[in-house]
């Protein structure tokens, strides 16, 4: 599917303009770790949809006044030999009404007590309806553009992930209910994408196995359930985001997710993980699981020349946290760099 094992993960990093067209500095980003050795080069989240936005400076994919931005990102991946795939994306829940200008929707109408949170209006069919046609479009807008291929994002508590999970989607109808009806909107979306992209253009699905963060509501065995279904629809990849690769599963103590995933799926279908690796013998161990691909992202924003670094000897890389100086020397832009420190331990004081 690409040259290495090696995968830059998809990170936020607001350094798009405001109606999603790709920025300069998102542009050198993404460029930088193509050049750097990265086998497949993923985007951030970008919006399907205007009511899907859930960060300042997202990239967007819901408009043709986006294509000459896409365009440019894929040729420029593509020039250094890396596949480029776009991360496909709705909030849901998470698109707060000061980016979209209207209520958010989800699964159902829920609350949660937490700061801040706008408790969503529950889908209509006219809603996902549309939102179907929009993860489509976008495919095909990013299939027109270039790109090798495009992953759904279906993790992290955003709306494909609302919809599967039990505490999120309380509906009763065909969108809900037991797990076929809580899977059908991803299954929906997983199907129109590859009707209108077929390989060997790339499709992936990015899942949350268990809770974890924004994701709740979700069971490691529905979790398995749902990637057979995926692999039936036509996937060609599962990523498997894990937050930490050695951390044992909560349902199974003693068994780690990746031995499980792969055990379910069929040998055609590859597996990315994601979590933690830091270094070639990080990488190994996953390898040596059944993952076909590692997805790697903190150590990639502070060293851009990681696959390369590890493939010459170097296990033990840069770790941050870095100055914004030495960021910004490896093109890590200034609002992604604001963004990071968010992050403890990430941008030096």
């Amino acid at each position: 599917m690409c040259g290495n094992h090696l995968a830059l993960a998809p990170l936020t990093n607001g350094q798009s303009e405001d109606d999603g067209v790709l920025g300069d500095d998102e542009l050198r980003w993404l460029t930088r770790r193509a050049a750097g050795g990265f086998g497949l080069v993923e985007t951030c989240a970008a919006h399907v949809a205007e009511d899907g936005k859930a960060f300042d400076g997202q990239l967007g994919v819901w408009s043709d006044r986006h294509l000459p931005g896409l365009t440019r990102l894929a040729t420029a991946i593509a020039g250094h030999g890396a596949l480029g795939v776009v991360q496909l994306h709705h909030g849901g829940v998470r698109a707060p009404s000061r980016l979209t200008g209207v209520q958010p929707w989800s699964a159902s109408a829920f609350t949660e007590d937490k700061p801040g949170f706008e408790p969503p209006r529950a889908a209509t069919d006219d809603d996902l309806a549309r939102v179907i046609g929009q993860f489509r479009d976008a495919a095909a807008r990013s299939r027109q553009a270039g790109f090798a291929g495009v992953e759904l994002h279906g993790a992290h508590g955003y709306l494909l992930s609302q919809f599967l999970s039990r505490t999120m989607n309380l509906r009763t109808d065909r969108w809900g209910a037991g797990l076929d009806g809580r899977a059908r909107l991803l299954r929906e979306v997983t199907r129109a994408v590859r009707a209108v992209a077929p390989p060997p253009f790339v499709l992936g699905v990015r899942i949350s196995a268990e809770d974890f963060g924004q994701a709740h509501g979700l069971d490691l065995d529905e979790s398995l359930q749902v990637a057979s279904w995926l692999a039936d629809d036509g996937i060609d990849y599962l990523h498997l985001s894990l937050w930490d690769v050695e951390r044992p599963t909560a349902k199974r103590p003693d068994e780690l997710a990746l031995p499980l995933f792969r055990a379910q799926l069929p040998a055609d279908v590859r597996i990315m993980v994601a979590g933690k690796v830091w270094t070639r013998a990080d990488a190994e161990r996953q390898l040596e699981r059944g993952a076909d691909l590692i997805a790697v992202g903190r150590a990639a924003i502070v060293d851009p020349d990681w696959p390369r670094h590890v493939a010459f000897g170097s296990d033990e890389p840069r770790r941050p946290p870095l100055t914004r100086d030495e960021l910004r020397a490896v093109d890590v832009g200034e609002k992604f760099v604001t963004y990071l420190q968010n992050f403890r331990g990430m941008v030096a004081a």
